[in-house]
């Protein structure tokens, strides 16, 4: 969990409610829960925002 939550830059509460909810793929090994590289980065890609582009061209000041 220390891991997950450095290289998303959280807490460990933020993977452990990710796990919780359902929202990220891992796996249960006993009692320990391990998230593979390829779901964190799956997560990380489908979560990642775009930038809209320059949108200062589009605006105009009020006279």
């Amino acid at each position: 969990m220390a891991q997950v939550a450095e290289l998303l830059g959280a807490t460990e509460r933020f993977p452990r409610r990710l796990i919780a909810e359902r929202r990220i793929v891992f796996v249960k090994v006993g009692r320990h829960v391990r998230i593979p590289e390829s779901a964190l980065s799956a997560f990380i890609d489908a979560n990642t925002v775009q930038p809209i582009g320059d949108r200062r061209c589009s605006l105009r000041r009020a006279a």
